[in-house]
């Protein structure tokens, strides 16, 4: 705890010292060479997600649905659920939801794929350096072989893998060899010039059609010997069914031999020995080599088990198998959907998670592009193919291929999906029909629930004062939107008024770090040389995103960094260490964790450099012990100036100090203006403190709609599932 406050209070005097000893040279111009950024080349993107009008409403009739579905349809609810929550870029409730899939899962396809998904997302090495099909680490998240078992198992993914408790079976072929010689062999299959001894009931037992022609009407049933030749099977071959037939193990037989005894066993229908040989050809499956040896083999004869574990591995390599051409083959064309979907293995959530991967890796490439047609066609379900088509449309659209993206985005709206009307309108745009976009938008707003992108997006086809007007309405429905607060600031930059467009940025930083919005910033204190502060920008931007390029992707972050410390002269490290000590000693003097001390703490939290979000949290929390110490005056101070900077919770701060002054019809106000400032954003929080508002006045009906929505967040949330008992009357 020491040392990370003395690294914190480090940190800020070098700040500090940096921000107060910045030269004022005149090297704006050389540091922006490719000039200011301008308002007729700013344009939001069309985002790749599903995006309902009614969000609330939506997940809270996904939570009903999850509660009143089969078993098996569970797992496909939280896929659904995942795309819906992907628009709020919130990757703990998106691993919430894959979590969520992954434990309802029944099949192992989908328990493969998920699997493999959950282990992308978390972007880190579960299995610890080794190769992803190695069980014999112990610190294995989820063990591989535990997606190769079907069925239900919500424990599953939680349970670490304990393969490497188990003693390994005896592989030693003599025993089995001399266990072979106790019995009498009465027939004798002919290969080639080769006769290989067998027991005629134990080779009858492999399956229906062996028993007919060793015991029926065939001529076989009263010959000694066999003629094989034709089967297309080898000695080898032919010797491991004789010995499989006495032991049932293929674990004797070296990988090239199992696979003749799956062929064979799929050609004579031998259940049971194609089973076993598939079960233990998976067990083999280690690495991209394999995998992309061994699935063509398990395509051909149909071996679910191993396509799936040669499945596992290709997917648990990604991103990097991405790049292997062999491995995009497998998946890419229809002719590989159709092989994988003959074999079991090809599914909406596969391709969705291949999609999903490719855009990120690469938005426009051909390979993108065949894995979202791939989607399209798995695709079952009315949300499944608008989400399928309006990716396909975004990245058309990115690519510049209008007349093709826009004829994607129509079908998604067809789908019900409102917002691909907004690629829709771009696309026409960007064929020189801007009035079709205008009036298609235009109808949208009238038509529709007012929602802030509907405002974004007709901005762009507007001028003048009625853009700026529905860029400001835009904000007004969903202060999240960031090309608002850009288009303004850049307005401001070009009319000569830095610091306003310094002011107009600030508003966004204030409470959504983005890294546009940071460059942008960075830029504008270039123009007015305040280095210092373009330097904290761009380290802190290059922390969000280290492959950023800025400035119309002309220079990297190193390269600008550089630039910049030649105009900043740095504190000495001797400085630094002095003023750091200085305010440990005053700090060390002070009393562990009174009131007090608490109040001075968050004070001085409140004067650091921050964003909005946190000066806001600080504002809000100060404002809480303010109450609690009887404080009301300054308690409201503290809410006020939260208020100011868009943190609406403090809505909640000041309905408790009208409350406590019994003042109800002004706590009534505050609470609806929260309710107000604050739908844009699901957050399990706010929506059960809604809920709770709703059933106090008597609106049931809103507050079980809001309880829903907050248990599709959190399921097992304790205090919202009393709430959404008691709105129903149970």
């Amino acid at each position: 705890m020491v040392l990370t406050l003395l690294v914190l209070l480090l940190h800020q005097v070098i700040v500090e010292l940096s921000s107060s000893k910045a030269c004022s040279g005149s090297g704006a111009e050389t540091l922006i060479p490719f000039g200011f950024p301008r308002t007729d080349h700013l344009e939001p993107s069309i985002e790749p997600h599903l995006k309902p009008i009614q969000l609330i409403e939506t997940l809270a009739d996904l939570f009903r649905r999850s509660e009143a579905c089969l078993e098996s349809e569970k797992s496909l609810i939280y896929i659904e659920q995942y795309s819906i929550l992907s628009s709020l870029g919130d990757p703990k409730l998106l691993r919430r939801c894959l979590r969520a899939a992954r434990q309802h899962a029944l099949d192992v396809h989908s328990k493969v794929v998920l699997s493999a998904w959950l282990r992308y997302e978390r972007r880190e090495d579960e299995l610890e350096g080794v190769s992803p099909m190695d069980w014999s680490s112990r610190f294995i998240l989820e063990c591989p072989k535990a997606t190769l078992v079907s069925g239900y198992d919500p424990n599953s993914i939680y349970d670490n893998c304990k393969c490497y408790q188990e003693c390994a079976k005896s592989t030693d072929s003599h025993i089995s060899k001399v266990k072979t010689l106790e019995e009498d062999s009465n027939v004798s299959f002919c290969v080639g010039n080769e006769e290989i001894d067998c027991i005629r009931f134990k080779i009858a037992a492999l399956s229906r059609p062996l028993k007919a022609m060793l015991y029926g009407s065939f001529k076989e049933s009263k010959s000694r010997k066999i003629d094989f030749s034709y089967t297309g099977t080898s000695v080898e071959g032919m010797r491991a069914v004789d010995l499989y037939s006495r032991t049932r193990r293929v674990d004797l037989f070296p990988p090239e031999v199992v696979l003749e005894l799956l062929s064979f066993a799929n050609r004579l229908c031998c259940e049971e020995m194609k089973s076993d040989c598939d079960i233990h050809l998976a067990s083999l499956v280690s690495c991209i080599e394999d995998a992309l040896i061994l699935i063509e083999y398990g395509l051909e004869e149909r071996a679910n088990f191993l396509v799936a574990s040669c499945l596992q591995v290709l997917l648990r390599q990604l991103p990097s198998s991405l790049y292997n051409p062999k491995v995009m083959k497998m998946f890419c064309s229809f002719e590989a959907k159709e092989r994988l979907a003959s074999a079991g293995h090809a599914s909406f959530i596969l391709y969705y998670f291949l999609s999903q991967v490719s855009m990120e890796v690469n938005t426009v490439s051909n390979v993108t592009v065949m894995l979202l047609e791939r989607l399209r066609e798995c695709a079952a379900q009315k949300w499944q193919k608008a989400l399928a088509l309006h990716q396909l449309g975004c990245v058309l659209l990115e690519r510049q291929e209008y007349a093709s993206a826009q004829c994607c985005f129509e079908a998604a709206a067809e789908a019900s999906h409102v917002y691909s009307l907004a690629g829709n309108a771009r696309c026409r745009f960007k064929q020189g029909q801007r009035y079709s976009a205008y009036k298609l938008m235009s109808s949208v707003i009238s038509e529709y629930k007012a929602v802030g992108w509907m405002y974004q997006e007709r901005s762009l086809y507007n001028v003048g004062k009625d853009k700026i007007d529905d860029l400001n309405t835009a904000t007004e429905l969903d202060p999240t939107l960031v090309f608002p607060y850009k288009y303004r600031a850049v307005l401001k930059a070009e009319e000569k008024q830095t610091t306003a467009a310094i002011l107009e940025i600030d508003r966004i930083i204030g409470f959504k770090l983005e890294p546009d919005c940071l460059e942008l910033r960075a830029w504008f204190l270039i123009a007015i040389e305040d280095y210092g502060s373009a330097l904290r920008d761009v380290r802190a931007l290059f922390t969000l995103d280290p492959n950023y390029r800025m400035f119309d992707e002309y220079i990297s972050g190193e390269n600008l960094i550089e630039f910049l410390n030649l105009k900043v002269q740095q504190g000495s490290q001797a400085d630094c260490w002095m003023q750091l000590y200085d305010r440990w000693s005053y700090t060390s003097l002070g009393p562990e964790p009174e009131s007090s001390y608490v109040i001075q703490l968050l004070e001085e939290a409140i004067r650091c450099p921050s964003d909005g979000l946190r000066k806001g949290q600080a504002l809000n929390n100060l404002g809480s012990i303010y109450v609690d110490c009887g404080k009301l005056d300054e308690a409201t101070n503290c809410y006020m100036n939260a208020l100011e900077i868009k943190h609406t919770r403090a809505y909640q701060g000041l309905a408790r100090i009208h409350f406590l002054r019994n003042q109800r019809k002004a706590a009534y106000d505050e609470m609806s203006k929260l309710i107000e400032k604050a739908s844009f954003k699901p957050d399990l929080q706010m929506l059960h403190l809604r809920a709770a508002f709703y059933e106090s006045i008597g609106d049931l009906k809103s507050a079980v709609c809001d309880c829903e929505a907050a248990l599709c967040l959190e399921p097992n949330h304790i205090d919202t599932l009393d709430l959404y008992n008691k709105a129903r009357g149970t």
